[in-house]
């Protein structure tokens, strides 16, 4: 599982609710959550951030340099 996985499932299990449940709060179907939670890699952005928008995150492209620079801190 990866940290995206990881978190979507944890925020939504946080929040009590089903993948289904969450699906619909965002406005996305049932796959995406299901496939964002299994890892997949071949999801949405647009999609991905509808999701995490319920839990107040994005994603977003980070300048590699940058964060090399900055020790992994954003």
């Amino acid at each position: 599982m990866n940290n995206l996985s990881a978190f979507v499932k944890s925020r939504r299990k946080k929040l009590s609710l089903t993948q289904v449940e969450l699906a619909e709060k965002a406005g996305v179907a049932l796959t995406v959550v299901r496939k964002i939670e299994q890892g997949k890699n071949t999801l949405q952005l647009s999609k991905v951030n509808q999701v995490l928008h319920m839990f107040g995150h994005i994603l977003q492209p980070v300048n590699l340099k940058e964060y090399e620079k900055s020790g992994g801190q954003i």
